[in-house]
């Protein structure tokens, strides 16, 4: 081996510094789409919990009946919506 030469798996070498820069931009963008899909159908599910909570339809709960949480609730899912949509299509521009 000559002196100057890089060792495999050392830190000049091919594998020493590539996974620690974060990966290429097509790999950033889509594991970018899976969180903004995966936020926003969570944001879905709770809108949509706390829409039947407050109108009511869930018994139980403080949020029960409280006319906060049928408007809240219908804004987070629509808050959720647009981050599926979006995440969607960063998925697909790869």
């Amino acid at each position: 081996m000559v002196s100057g030469e890089p060792t495999p798996g050392g830190p000049t070498g091919a594998t020493g510094g590539g996974a620690a820069s974060g990966g290429s931009p097509q790999r950033e963008t889509a594991m970018n789409g899976w969180f903004r899909l995966t936020l926003g159908l969570l944001a879905v599910v709770v809108g949509a919990v706390w829409t039947v909570q407050g109108l009511g339809y869930v018994e139980g709960s403080v949020m029960t009946d409280q006319r906060i949480w049928a408007v809240l609730g219908p804004l987070l899912v629509l808050v959720g919506l647009a981050l599926v949509w979006l995440g969607v299509r960063a998925r697909n521009r790869r």
